[in-house]
């Protein structure tokens, strides 16, 4: 009977975990678009920022962003190092850039965390 519970337990939590599973996705750094002078200082910090080198991905980010003011995915990109880093403001004030410059790019627009920040 013990093991029939637990199985039943165990069954509950994995149904339960796997409807959770879309909620709690991570967000990842977006590709710059080709061409964009960006381009290679957001490749660098995508890099950084999947292992966790949340400060180094930062640098690379700002960098891509002073490259390019009007790239979208670069304030995108810069914001999740913000928020990682603590400097809620700052991650704000790049995701509120991000979705007034990246009107056509849905990552942006369908983005929980960019929603989140600008409280939409």
């Amino acid at each position: 009977m013990r093991k029939l519970t637990a199985l039943a337990t165990c069954a509950a939590l994995l149904v339960a975990t796997s409807a959770w599973a879309g909620v709690w996705k991570e967000a990842h750094p977006l590709k710059a678009a080709a061409g964009s002078k960006a381009e290679s200082h957001l490749t660098e910090g995508m890099e950084h920022y999947e292992m966790g080198h949340w400060d180094v991905a930062k640098k690379h980010f700002t960098a891509g962003e002073q490259a390019d003011p009007q790239s979208a995915e670069a304030h995108y990109d810069l914001a999740l190092a913000l928020d990682k880093t603590g400097d809620h403001s700052g991650a704000t004030t790049h995701f509120q850039k991000a979705h007034d410059l990246g009107k056509a790019n849905a990552a942006i627009h369908d983005s929980e965390i960019l929603k989140k920040h600008l409280k939409m």
